[in-house]
């Protein structure tokens, strides 16, 4: 049984510590003695790794929030360290403290960045892409032709590249946001459609034809019990479809946008050589990315609770 944060170290874990030191301590030495600029470099991924032994050990809601982050800090640590000691130009990779300037320096127009490709591009799209999937999967269950004739249909249209449609919709829809909605319409329909008729047929058949013996039309056993099955499925779709959305946005304003949106700023900031404003760009998009999906999944925690995959 794992002790508290603060308890004393257990054998297993001192043992780990000791194979690191008698590990690492030799081209840690050697690289004091012979290369002292890798040092700092050595140094951090070294009590990165020992504070992670340490806190490996430990089972509770704070560790398990602090080795992620303890681990993250190594990284951009070592990543800072590591343009500095081998003087690595700003175009080739910015350092974190450069991109955290650029960031700093530019946040009303990452902001405005952010309202125009996220939340108009991406998510509006998202919403309509996620009900359209949705109202067609019942559909398809409710017709053995469509079932036939949609399912193809749309397995074809997902293998269709972002890179050859979005120009084509770029020029239906225009340079706004509502082309690239468009872009995530299409990316977005297909895996929702995909899972939620497979948790539309996954409810229990026994069960469909109790319901059917009480004299429930299809709406009702829908509503009462087909719907509240297909939950979990439908919200897999949903969480992988998040990080689609944003990459069909971002990457449809390569093909034309007004001068604003992160793929229009990336690709002019590359344009530029301004690499530290590409990263600032791409650090939004990545917190986007994850707000979004841990969005969509304490919405499924809550809707969900009785399945269980959320009581584990």
């Amino acid at each position: 049984m794992k002790g508290e944060l603060w308890g004393e170290p257990t054998v297993s874990m001192l043992r780990q510590l000791k194979f690191l030191a008698s590990f690492v301590a030799p081209p840690a030495l050697a690289a004091l003695v012979f290369a002292p600029r890798y040092f700092p470099l050595l140094f951090a991924w070294l009590a990165g790794w020992a504070i992670n032994v340490w806190l490996a050990h430990y089972d509770n809601r704070l560790t398990r929030a602090a080795i992620p982050l303890i681990f993250g800090a190594t990284l951009l640590a070592m990543w800072e360290m590591a343009v500095n000691v081998f003087a690595i130009p700003a175009v080739i990779l910015p350092a974190p403290s450069q991109i955290w300037t650029a960031f700093m320096q530019n946040i009303p127009l990452l902001w405005g960045d952010f309202v125009q490709t996220i939340l108009r591009g991406a998510l509006t799209g998202w919403l309509m892409g996620a009900a359209l999937a949705v109202g067609t999967a019942i559909s398809i269950d409710r017709s053995s032709f469509l079932q036939r004739g949609l399912l193809p249909i749309g397995n074809f249209v997902a293998a269709l590249p972002i890179v050859g449609i979005a120009p084509i919709l770029v020029m239906w829809f225009g340079f706004d946001w509502q082309s690239k909605a468009a872009v995530v319409v299409v990316m977005v329909f297909f895996p929702i459609l995909v899972n939620m008729v497979a948790g539309l047929r996954a409810t229990d058949a026994l069960a469909r034809d109790q319901i059917a013996t009480w004299g429930a039309s299809y709406g009702q056993a829908l509503v009462k019990l087909r719907l509240p099955h297909a939950m979990p499925f439908l919200f897999n779709g949903l969480k992988i479809t998040t990080t689609l959305a944003l990459i069909g946005a971002i990457v449809a304003e390569f093909f034309g946008s007004p001068t604003r949106g992160m793929g229009f700023r990336i690709s002019t900031a590359v344009g530029q050589l301004n690499m530290p404003l590409v990263w600032a760009e791409i650090l939004v998009a990545a917190l986007a990315g994850t707000a979004f999906y841990g969005i969509v999944a304490l919405i499924e925690k809550r809707v969900t609770f009785w399945h269980p995959s959320q009581r584990a």
